[in-house]
């Protein structure tokens, strides 16, 4: 389905030459005509840019991508199906009812939403078995890692296939055992943005220092390693690491508070803050989206040089 991460992801398909039908709904309130002028927009900018992904021109890869309304002239021959609607329940779950009198028995029914359990999503329908979840990270064109998230009768195939598709479309797939709420990403961004809340609540430090932090600090470090590879690092390995700093770890953590409310006077002062540095204008926005697109690629083109040297 049409929309931010269902079109970004249409275009990482089409980069490595995996023809794309693109469905768009009559929700999204935009006819296949609006959504072809829009997708073509965007790849000759990255073209222009420099930015494009694969070896083929922006005109090869949009040849690659059809938009249709109907849905099962969209999933005709289709091998895998991805549904980026709204994280919206019933919707989704309407999309994959419709999806299950549809498919047969080889292919693959996997959603984008990023917080709703795959055992909300597809318990019940006949190719349950062929269901997943591929959880992208927003703009999914920039940022490679998705996550793979099975249901509970899941085939373990299935998880396999997708994982290899995401591979092959120069994704970076992770696969979770099971389901939990919030997968993995979330989990690790919520508590990154509750402690950062509260500090900011607090009066601790400003909103604009606290993003400091991350984006100057923390996030140097993390674009390139994780949190358990640098803690290896910062010592002779995890379990030195755990011997010299378990205890003050412990009594930081214990002192951290409940989970925010995000609302009322915090909310106020953070958005002000927010405000004031980047307005809520939407051509402000769109160019401060464009300029963090234009980092995000810079540093993924610094990522793949680095791993090839």
């Amino acid at each position: 389905m049409a929309g931010a991460v269902g079109g970004g992801r249409a275009r990482i398909k089409a980069e490595v030459a995996v023809a794309t039908h693109l469905p768009v709904a009559a929700a999204a309130g935009m006819e296949p005509s609006q959504v072809a002028i829009i997708g073509s927009k965007q790849m000759k900018e990255l073209e222009e840019s420099g930015f494009l992904k694969g070896a083929s021109s922006a005109e090869q890869q949009l040849a690659l991508i059809s938009i249709c309304t109907d849905l099962r002239a969209a999933v005709e021959g289709a091998t895998f199906i991805q549904e980026c609607t709204p994280e919206n329940l019933e919707l989704k779950k309407k999309i994959f009812g419709q999806l299950d009198l549809i498919v047969g028995d080889n292919v693959i029914l996997s959603s984008s939403t990023s917080c709703l359990l795959p055992s909300k999503l597809f318990t019940g329908l006949k190719h349950v078995k062929q269901c997943i979840v591929s959880h992208p990270v927003n703009p999914p064109y920039f940022v490679p890692l998705v996550e793979i998230v099975p249901h509970p009768e899941t085939d373990p195939s299935t998880t396999e296939r997708t994982y290899a598709l995401m591979k092959t479309i120069g994704q970076s797939p992770v696969k979770l055992n099971r389901e939990i709420e919030g997968f993995v990403l979330n989990r690790l961004q919520y508590a990154v943005i509750s402690e950062a809340w509260r500090l900011v609540g607090e009066g601790l430090i400003s909103p604009t220092d606290l993003d400091l932090v991350m984006s100057d600090g923390l996030g140097m470090r993390y674009a390139f390693i994780g949190p358990l590879e640098t803690m290896h690092l910062n010592a002779e390995g995890i379990s030195n690491y755990c011997e010299r700093y378990r205890e003050g770890m412990r009594l930081v953590l214990n002192t951290f508070g409940p989970v925010p409310e995000f609302s009322g006077e915090i909310e106020q002062k953070i958005s002000q803050a927010m405000s004031e540095k980047i307005p809520v204008v939407p051509k402000v926005l769109d160019a401060r989206r464009k300029r963090r697109d234009e980092y995000l690629t810079g540093l993924a083109k610094l990522k793949k040089q680095m791993k090839s040297d």
